[in-house]
């Protein structure tokens, strides 16, 4: 008698316990998607904004300094991932020098920006 009471296998209580921290644990992980998803999203979105300060720099750079108008100007820019930026960048001379700020706004679910500085010689 003693060998039909010793079963091999689980319980349903057992089985009902594995699935409820299996389902916990898979609920864990749909919520770290989530929040990994936006922020990938927002890394492409600063990365594009910064490639396109950067692209303006780079043309600012490309012309002869004397041409470099002091002042501010803005353009809009539409980016890769369907975003809508605003460029903006000003001028200050300073002797020799001249100061260059570009800053780039966009807005997803907030405002965000970011400002570029550089300073150009003769």
């Amino acid at each position: 008698m003693d060998s039909l009471k010793k079963t091999n296998g689980f319980t349903l209580i057992e089985v009902m316990i594995a699935l409820i921290i299996l389902s916990f644990s898979l609920l864990a992980l749909a919520g770290l998607m989530v929040t990994t998803t936006k922020n990938n999203s927002f890394g492409n979105h600063m990365t594009e904004a910064a490639t396109l300060a950067q692209d303006k720099l780079e043309e600012l750079r490309a012309i002869r300094w004397d041409t470099i108008n002091e002042g501010t100007a803005t353009d809009l820019k539409n980016g890769s991932t369907g975003i809508n930026y605003t460029r903006n960048w000003g001028v200050v001379s300073n002797g020799s020098l001249k100061t260059v700020t570009i800053t780039i706004n966009w807005q997803d679910k907030a405002n965000h920006s970011i400002r570029l500085t550089s300073v150009l010689s003769q």
